[in-house]
């Protein structure tokens, strides 16, 4: 009997001690980053090369995404004709994209706050003459869907230079 209680007591303590693994512990930081970082870089790419596919890949179908102007669309549908339509306007596309490192926040396992900041210069006016340069923040959220970093929300605001006297 002696010997049952002490082997019932040994499980009980090993039973305590080993926890099975949780989310926590499959949670990869650093390829969460990278995946984030990618989608970003595709985004970019994206508006350099005018390939709307490219730039709505990392969205997820029910996002809600809303530009500096105050252009919002909620669905990878609507965000697809509105991007056909913005990367058709030769004065919008003829700026470059200056971008910061992202500054990324993992709010849990599955969602993270992502801060990016361009400079976006040498774009034009519709009528052609040249927009000072300015600066472009983007806010995202990503959140993991069947195993994916996709963005659901994506804001984006611009400031213009501060004007002194």
């Amino acid at each position: 009997m002696k010997s049952y209680n002490l082997l019932l007591a040994l499980l009980i303590c090993l039973a305590s001690c080993s926890k099975p693994e949780s989310s926590e512990s499959l949670f990869d930081q650093e390829e969460a980053e990278n995946s984030i970082n990618l989608a970003i870089s595709e985004w970019d790419l994206a508006w350099e090369q005018k390939d709307v596919e490219l730039a709505i890949n990392s969205y997820s179908d029910s996002c809600d995404w809303t530009n500096a102007f105050g252009d919002r669309v909620q669905s990878k549908q609507d965000l697809e004709q509105l991007l056909s339509i913005i990367f058709g306007l030769d004065f919008v596309m003829s700026g470059k994209n200056n971008y910061s490192e992202n500054d990324i926040e993992f709010v849990s396992n599955s969602t993270a706050i992502v801060r990016s900041q361009n400079i976006r210069t040498d774009q034009k006016w519709p009528d052609g003459s040249e927009m000072d340069d300015r600066i472009i923040n983007h806010l995202r959220v990503f959140e993991v869907t069947d195993g994916k970093w996709l963005i659901t929300h994506h804001m984006i605001s611009q400031a213009w230079p501060k004007q002194r006297g």
